[in-house]
């Protein structure tokens, strides 16, 4: 997205209009889905999927492999919740949307390496025996959107190995323990930094455990109106000198909303800013001047509505 034009990122229902750049917008309704990614996927070209004119409805394993894996830029409609084993690799330039509000994968996970301009919406994932998505070797330019994702064995959204341009949004996190991971090892700095540049917004995050997200070495991530409630251990988790905007969040029974380390990391960097908290502890802050500035214009969510607003309109049979 150009800089001159709009980035709305909030869900207001008051409809009030908000200027960036040189235009006008009028804020999205807590049941409105956007048609195009906010954030991140928005710059580097944007992210606009696979073609709609050319469309593919999938209802087996074999038939979702074979359409994923097609060089033929299309959108796949996965009918019904299907049976994978391990994880299915998905080709550049595809929109995968479920039909409905109950179908997806269960018992595997998608798999994006090196690929460019995938949109993921509307899908369930549970079960997998590793991660749900898994995002990696420089994957650039992907939305992961309005999905429900529980039970996996790993990370149900991990993005790593150089991967950026990426907006994770509105998707509903329940039943698991290591929820986003961004970055996965403390030795991998060559390929990671200059890289890893996400946007987590409208997410719900529900009674997970951790990871929402964990971060390392990326700068700037920008974490914004997302829900978090009854959280097991910490809600964001900034290392390895990343760089991460906790900003205008609902935090509802979490003991450590933000936290600058964890495991055998070395400390990141984290700002923090009108986050709204209830029943929940300190944020933990460290140098937010060493956070980067957001590079897109947006208008944030009131942080006391973000409750209200993210549990009507995250997870499936929303768009």
């Amino acid at each position: 997205m150009s800089p001159s034009r709009r980035t709305v990122l909030a869900a207001a229902a008051a409809g009030v209009l908000a200027v960036g750049g040189t235009l006008t917008a009028t804020q999205l309704s807590a049941s409105a889905a956007e048609s195009s990614p906010v954030g991140f996927a928005s710059l580097n070209g944007g992210t606009s999927g696979g073609s709609s004119s050319t469309s593919v409805t999938v209802t087996s394993a074999s038939a979702l492999k074979s359409a994923l894996s097609s060089s033929t830029s299309q959108t796949v409609r996965v009918s019904g919740l299907i049976s994978i084993s391990g994880m299915y690799n998905v080709a550049s330039n595809k929109t995968i949307v479920g039909v409905g509000s109950n179908s997806g994968i269960t018992g595997g996970g998608l798999n994006l390496s090196g690929v460019r301009n995938v949109i993921i919406r509307n899908l369930v994932f549970k079960n997998a025996g590793d991660d749900s998505i898994n995002v990696q070797e420089g994957t650039t330019n992907v939305w992961i959107d309005h999905n429900d994702l529980s039970n996996g064995y790993d990370g149900l959204i991990d993005i790593k190995r150089g991967s950026d341009f990426i907006t994770v949004s509105w998707n509903h996190l329940h039943n698991h323990d290591k929820s986003m991971l961004l970055g996965h090892s403390d030795d991998n700095s060559s390929q990671d930094l200059g890289h890893l540049r996400v946007t987590y917004v409208h997410n719900w995050f529900d009674g997970t455990n951790q990871r929402h997200p964990r971060v390392r070495f990326a700068n700037p991530v920008h974490v914004l109106n997302n829900y978090y409630s009854n959280i097991g251990s910490y809600g964001v988790a900034s290392t390895e000198n990343a760089g991460v905007f906790v900003e205008r969040n609902y935090f509802e029974n979490v003991a450590h909303p933000t936290v600058t380390q964890t495991g055998d990391s070395d400390s990141g960097n984290l700002k923090v800013l009108n986050n709204y908290k209830v029943n929940s502890g300190t944020e933990e802050v460290r140098n937010g001047a060493g956070v980067a500035a957001i590079p897109y214009s947006y208008t944030p969510e009131s942080n006391n509505t973000v409750k209200a607003t993210v549990t009507a309109g995250a997870g499936t049979g929303k768009i």
